[in-house]
């Protein structure tokens, strides 16, 4: 055997090696700083994993064992398995939580209890977004609003996508009574609540409220579980826009809260 087969042989050897440690590494996305989902890659994450790392990559670099790994250096467990009802999947969501209930964009009235959304991984959005009122802060930036100066985080493009949904709503003026005294950033809890507002991590606005409807204002006295009455008076062709551009709306949630858009594109 010739000393040049030889080489080629140990060559071709070692590039099979590096080759399948990679692909290996790759499926928990401990190697790299940016996660590989697409292609065959993809079929191996959770589909609510797979949804997080493709719109979340500046602050979600990989998965593990469970766990998603963020740029900070967190570890934060997917799925904890725990069963959970309404409320404590409200006040205690994993990030596997958050997709239990589906965002509708097409059935105008929600369904009882369907409030995708409303649920959030507070572990998850602290590690992204900032663990304190001085850490958000520190990541806003001021988005021209239709004469406002709204402040949003620059955190995974949220303030770029609000200032494109910003664009689009200038080239319709038959919007505009709908922004005015808008409002985003305020940490906060949720009201009646322990865990955060949306609004504490400037992912969150609130359009005029003139125009707004709020389950608790329409339905004085009601629990989390209660039916309750629901109203809307905002213009679905406006929620649409934000929608487009990776905004939920609070007006989809059977808790309903109308004058509320928040950036949670892994929803959509």
């Amino acid at each position: 055997m010739s000393r040049a087969f030889l080489f080629l042989t140990l060559a071709v050897f070692l590039c099979q090696c590096r080759g399948s440690s990679k692909e290996s590494s790759l499926l928990t996305g401990t190697t790299s700083n940016m996660p590989v989902i697409d292609g065959e890659l993809a079929d191996t994450l959770p589909q609510g994993v797979s949804k997080l790392m493709s719109v979340y990559a500046e602050c979600l670099i990989g998965y593990s064992d469970g766990y998603l790994l963020m740029a900070n250096g967190e570890h934060i467990l997917y799925d904890d398995g725990a069963e959970k009802d309404f409320a404590t999947m409200l006040d205690n969501s994993d990030p596997q939580d958050m997709f239990t209930m589906p965002y509708d964009t097409i059935t105008e009235k929600p369904p009882y209890l369907s409030d995708a959304g409303r649920s959030r991984c507070e572990q998850l959005f602290k590690a992204m977004y900032g663990h304190s009122e001085e850490e958000v802060k520190s990541n806003l930036v001021m988005v021209p609003w239709l004469g406002q100066k709204i402040p949003f985080t620059k955190v995974n493009g949220a303030a770029d996508s609000l200032l494109v949904v910003a664009s689009e709503l200038e080239r319709h003026p038959e919007y505009h009574q709908y922004m005015k005294q808008s409002s985003s950033f305020y940490w906060r809890t949720v009201r009646g609540a322990k865990r955060q507002s949306a609004h504490s991590y400037g992912i969150a606005i609130d359009i005029n409220t003139s125009f707004s409807n709020y389950w608790l204002w329409s339905n004085p006295g009601a629990k989390e579980t209660d039916t309750i009455r629901y109203v809307n008076r905002i213009l679905l062709e406006l929620v649409h826009i934000f929608e487009k551009h990776g905004f939920i709306w609070g007006g989809r949630w059977y808790h309903y809260d109308t004058m509320h858009f928040e950036f949670r594109p892994e929803l959509l």
